[in-house]
């Protein structure tokens, strides 16, 4: 395990105080209930620009994608990081069927690049701890979203 500076753990609070502003913590919780879009079309057309649900989707994607850079560029041990963000992942997995569509319409490869390399050092850390966790999280959010309990 790497030592851990107490600016990484400083920095990882003030992080954490961002996460809870109220209108942040509002966009988040609407974010993992509602978002579920297959296409950029159906994103669209379900929120559109100028929408409180397109506020939401940019505020929550925006702060992952600010928060990512700053684990990608070592500001943040990622073992330390991803202890404790999990929901990082989720907006990944939210996302990430769109992202290519969003690239090509921006003519921009490395739009929310930070989000996608964050996601899969997080989901190859979380397979070394614990093999198959990241397919029964997929599985559960789809049920989740089907409606379908679990037992």
């Amino acid at each position: 395990m790497a030592q851990i500076t107490y600016d990484e753990v400083n920095l990882m609070l003030r992080l954490y105080d961002m996460r809870r502003e109220p209108r942040l913590r509002q966009a988040r919780a609407w974010f993992v209930e509602h978002f579920h879009p297959q296409s950029p079309e159906e994103m669209m057309k379900s929120y559109p620009q100028g929408s409180e649900e397109n506020t939401y989707i940019r505020m929550v994607i925006s702060y992952w994608d600010m928060v990512a850079g700053i684990v990608n560029r070592g500001l943040i041990n990622d073992e330390l990081f991803f202890d404790s963000n999990g929901e990082i992942w989720v907006v990944w997995d939210r996302m990430r069927s769109i992202v290519p569509t969003w690239r090509a319409a921006f003519k921009n490869p490395l739009l929310f690049h930070h989000i996608e390399e964050t996601c899969k050092r997080l989901e190859a850390w979380r397979e070394k701890r614990a093999p198959g966790s990241t397919a029964a999280m997929r599985q559960m959010m789809a049920q989740s979203k089907s409606g379908t309990k679990t037992a």
